[in-house]
């Protein structure tokens, strides 16, 4: 019998290439997203259920997982996928965008993994993919907001593990690095305060350097890779690297001292 996945944020990005390369392997999917209506490839496809699910509701959420269920019979999968980056002076952030950060990387997560829990658990098995990123190992300027839901995604997916294993479930963390999708567009939330006069150098360094970073970006299909490798591998690993520069930077930081990191990320963004 084919396998299940179910995927947050799969109307672009690293969510679309997943379901695109699954659906080529054999798989079912489940692509959610939080205008469906909109889509107009993976509707196309066959053993694709394209359905509504925003992470910030969890009547969608519940009702993304039922019809899923009802369609396939089981789901044997979970990529937690849907989110995006808030950079920016922390006190240039309202507390509405401070909020909304959090509600959509942590908090969205936690409730459409709740939502599949006890699916898992009546089967004893399942896989939870959580899309992490190298960010939530090392962090850049003006990322407060951001590297504190990754870090939070990292801490939750490591603790949630000793739970899964109780039933034979498993859980899986993927650390992108640069990726080529619309993460620079409408996944990244830019807030500058221009009358923070103080941060206006830091704005102007990161933001230039961020954008030379993204110019040898992997595509989304190389992270599509990888979540294909954790959800078939077998194996009990726990964190996965997507990408060269991914696998450079995560090896440079378990290396040094917290000193010596950060004194070379300044040096790299001129600060």
């Amino acid at each position: 019998m084919n396998k299940t996945i179910l995927i947050t944020g799969a109307s672009s990005g690293i969510g679309k290439a997943t379901a695109t390369l699954f659906q080529s392997k054999g798989w079912n999917v489940i692509a959610t997203m939080r205008n469906p209506a909109n889509e107009t490839a993976l509707n196309t496809l066959d053993n694709v259920l394209v359905t509504e699910l925003d992470v910030l509701d969890p009547v969608s959420i519940e009702n993304a997982v039922k019809k899923g269920i009802q369609q396939f019979g089981k789901i044997d999968v979970l990529l937690n996928n849907a989110g995006y980056g808030a950079f920016g002076a922390l006190e240039s952030f309202s507390r509405e965008q401070i909020i909304r950060q959090f509600n959509t990387n942590v908090i969205g997560l936690l409730d459409v993994t709740k939502a599949l829990l006890p699916h898992f658990r009546g089967n004893k098995s399942g896989t939870i993919i959580n899309i992490s990123s190298i960010g939530g190992k090392m962090t850049f300027p003006l990322g407060s907001l951001y590297h504190g839901t990754k870090f939070a995604v990292e801490g939750i997916s490591e603790a949630l593990s000793y739970e899964m294993e109780q039933f034979g479930g498993k859980i899986k963390i993927i650390e992108p690095g640069a990726i080529a999708t619309d993460f620079a567009g409408r996944s990244f939330d830019f807030s500058n305060d221009e009358t923070l006069t103080e941060y206006q150098s830091l704005v102007g360094k990161t933001m230039g350097a961020t954008t030379a970073m993204f110019e040898n970006a992997s595509p989304a299909s190389v992270v599509a890779g990888v979540i294909y490798e954790a959800a078939t591998d077998g194996s009990d690993q726990l964190r996965y690297a997507a990408g060269e520069d991914a696998s450079q930077i995560l090896a440079t930081r378990r290396q040094l001292d917290d000193a010596s990191f950060i004194g070379g990320m300044k040096a790299q963004f001129g600060l």
